[in-house]
Parts: structure tokens; sequence; C-alpha cells
């Protein structure tokens, strides 16, 4: 008999805060990028733009809102894909396909997607506050601010502004990070020639980070658009028109350092919840 842990439903959630904190200067960057609408402005020198005119600390602007959204929008499709997978894998004594993996992870990830939609939009526009001048900006002091702001200033239906597109986008990494992940860890791990360690963990959420920046970036870039929009757009397709008369590779605004965040975060998470999984994780014998 042996002993096997599986994880607790709370754990991706965590693991998502603790990446979140190690790679959001990225983030606020990444959308400082996709939102300027001209010139072409590189991942380096946005950043020392940022730092330059409001500091060091300005690159963790949003850092509450962008952990609360972790708690909703990660911890949402986190519990729903792992407890279903750890559900069904038992019941059938193996693996599930990847397909279900595919179709699991969609469901997870638009439910999440839509449930952290809200502190999605506060994180988005206290990290662009600093790119405007002082008299356009939000000033929010933390997220619950924010997300009490935008109820009181602009009704509860602004709070879900772009929740198609924040939708759509969970749907996709969530097939990209955690479906593809769970894929290619059994994959490394049937191959023989490596364990269940970290650096398989590593490698197999490299590939998973890969796998979920390529699938959602077009759909980042709206989503980013919508949520900071001050009304001139008037809804999804118009967005999808504007941004398309930009030209194709307008889609892929900041894929770069959306690549340079993403992949780094999806290895910091699921490093993360591998250690609490094997740490404090529920006990199976088998």
């Amino acid at each position: 008999m042996t002993d096997k842990r599986m994880s607790r439903w709370y754990f991706g959630g965590l693991a998502s805060c603790g990446a979140a904190c190690c790679t959001h200067p990225l983030d606020l960057i990444k959308v400082h990028l996709q939102t300027q609408q001209k010139g072409k402005m590189g991942m380096v020198s946005m950043a020392m733009q940022v730092v330059k005119n409001d500091g060091a600390l300005a690159l963790y602007n949003g850092l509450s809102a962008s952990l609360c959204r972790q708690m909703s929008y990660s911890l949402t499709r986190f519990a729903i894909y792992e407890t279903v997978r750890d559900m069904l894998s038992s019941s059938n004594q193996g693996p599930m396909p990847f397909y279900q993996k595919v179709l699991l992870g969609a469901f997870g990830g638009f439910t999440g997607g839509f449930i952290g939609t809200p502190a999605d939009m506060v994180n988005v526009r206290m990290q662009n506050d600093v790119k405007l001048p002082p008299e356009l900006r939000r000033n929010y002091k933390h997220a619950v601010d924010g997300l009490f702001r935008v109820f009181r200033e602009e009704g509860v239906r602004k709070l879900f502004s772009g929740a198609t597109m924040a939708s759509s986008r969970g749907a996709l990494v969530t097939v990209g990070q955690l479906a593809c992940y769970d894929q290619a860890k059994q994959l490394v791990l049937s191959s023989g020639f490596m364990g269940d360690n970290i650096l398989t963990h590593f490698l197999s959420s490299f590939i998973a980070g890969g796998c979920a920046t390529f699938l959602c970036q077009p759909l980042d870039v709206m989503k980013t658009r919508l949520m900071n929009s001050k009304g001139e757009y008037s809804g999804v397709i118009h967005c999808l028109r504007v941004t398309a008369k930009e030209g194709p590779m307008a889609f892929y605004k900041g894929l770069v350092p959306a690549g340079i965040r993403l992949i780094p975060h999806t290895v910091l998470t699921f490093i993360f919840l591998e250690q609490l999984k094997n740490n404090f994780g529920i006990i199976v014998i088998s």
C-alpha cells in the first residue's frame, strides 16, 4: 500500500497568489503595452518610463486587485478542474483522456473568468492608472475600494464589462495551462526518463505556459482594451473591428511580455501547487 496525496480545492488559488506576487511587474508592463494606441514602445523602455515617472513601487500598482483576481478567478478554475478530475480519475482507475481534460479546463476557465471579471477589471485599471495624466487618474486605494467605486459610480453592469472576453480567455488559458500541464506531465512520466519531481513539474509547466500564451493572446488584448475603455468601444464586435484596422499583429501586441509573464507565472503556480499538494495535500491510501 502506498500513500498518495491529492490537492485541496483551494490550493490552486494560493499557488496562483504566490506566483502573482513574483510576476506582477511583468503583468503591469504587458497591460501598458496592450493599451498604447500610438507608438511602438518596447518592454524595457516601457518599464523604464514607469519607474522614471512614478518610482520603482509603481511596478506593483494594482497588486491587491491582482491577488483578489487570483482568489476569485484562479481559485474557481482550479477548484472545478482538480476536484472533477480527481473524482473521475479515481472512478476510472486511470488518467482522463486529453479531450476530457480540454472540455473540463474550458468549463472551469469560463466559470472562473466570469466570476473573476470585476477584480480583473479593477486590476487592469489600477495598473494603467500611472499612464494617465494626474487629472484623469482613478486613484483607487486598493482592490476593494476599486470594486465599490465602480459599483457606486458606474453601476453593477460595468463591473462585468468585458465578461465575455474574460470568460473566453479564461477557458483558453485554462485549457493551455491545466489540461496541457496534466497531459505534458503524464507524457513525461510515462517516458520513464524522469520521476515525479520538481524538474518534471518545471518542464511540464513551461510547455503549458507556452500553449496558454499562444492560445489566449488575441482575446487578452481585446479584454484589456474593453476593460480599460472610457466608452470608446460600443461592444465586443466594435472593439474587434477597431483592433483589426490596426492590422493582424495588433491582436498580438505585447506577445513577448505576455509570454515572459505567463510562462514564469505558470511555472511558479504549478511548482507552488505541487509543493502544497506534496506537503499539505489530502492523503489517499491506495
